[in-house]
Formats: structure tokens, sequence, C-alpha cells
């Protein structure tokens, strides 16, 4: 059975292109010429986002090399540990809206130190399926459409991301 899930894993990709291949010749567009002029303006938006995204880099490594992390993931210790949720989870909650990859690395650390059946390890789980790299996205989306004015967007989405990260520790908490 999981050979057959392989194979098709494997066919996957190819039938896709192929199918896009076929579509467009049926419907009489060009493909190829698509392809290439879509590919030209793949440079271009390159180039148009990077600056956001060296922002949020810089942004995040600063957070972490100054030792504001730490001294945040400090100062709520006592909080945490009154309301039972391991510090480890509060530093995955800070860490998830910044980062994708510190995220992920984080996690694995928390699995390495906490074990894999601990609570810390259960509730960072939950919190990276449950809550986005609200920054990266942010600086992907509005820098590829030139978006100056985001008055309310970055507070909404802190706000969404802070509720996915409650109701992520509830949820472990509840489960496990």
């Amino acid at each position: 059975m999981i050979e057959y899930f392989e194979y098709i894993s494997l066919l996957i990709i190819p039938l896709f292109i192929l199918f896009t291949v076929l579509y467009g010749t049926f419907k009489k567009v060009r493909v190829y010429d698509s392809f290439v002029s879509g590919a030209k303006e793949g440079p271009a938006i390159i180039l148009k986002i990077f600056p956001y995204l060296l922002t949020i880099f810089v942004a995040i490594k600063g957070f972490q090399a100054s030792g504001a992390f730490d001294y945040v993931r400090n100062a709520f210790y006592g909080v945490f540990a009154f309301l039972d949720i391991p510090i480890e989870a509060f530093s995955m909650a800070v860490i998830k809206p910044l980062s994708g990859s510190a995220s992920t690395a984080l996690f694995a650390d928390i699995v390495t130190t906490t074990g894999a059946d601990s609570m810390a390890t259960y509730m960072s789980a939950v919190i990276m399926g449950s809550a986005e790299t609200t920054f990266y996205v942010l600086a992907v989306y509005l820098g590829s459409v030139s978006i100056r004015k985001a008055r309310y967007l970055v507070p909404v989405c802190l706000v969404a991301d802070f509720i996915g990260i409650v109701v992520a520790i509830f949820v472990a908490k509840w489960f496990f």
C-alpha cells in the first residue's frame, strides 16, 4: 500500500505539468510563450520584495542576538509557571510569528531537550500548526504588491496569531 502511494507521489508533478500543457494546447494558448513571459516577471518581483525580506531577517536576528528574546522570555516566566504552561511553548509563541525557519529550529531543540512526549513538545507542535509567520508573509505580500498603507493589517494579524496561540495552548492542555 505504501509503495502505491510513493509511486503516485512521484507522478503527481509530471502529470500536473502534462495536464497544464495539454489543457493550454486544447485552449489554443501558446504555452511556452506564456511560461517565458511569466518567468520574465520573476526577477522583477524578487527585486521588489527583497528589501522587505532583508528587513525582516535583520530584525529577527537582531532580536535574538541582542538578548531581547531571552529578556522577554524570562520576564514572563513566573506568569507561565503559574498557569502551568511550559516556558518553551511561550518561546515558540514568540518566535513563530517572526520566522518559520527559526521556529522549526526551536521546535527541534524543544523536542531534543524536553522529549517527544512532553507537554512543551505537544504545545509547541500545536502552535507550529496554528500560527503563521506573520511578519514574513506581510513582507512578501505587501512588498510584492507595493502596499504602503497597512494601518490595521499588522495589529489584526497579531491579534489573530495571539488567538491561535491561546487556542493551541488550550487544545494541547485538553488533549494531552
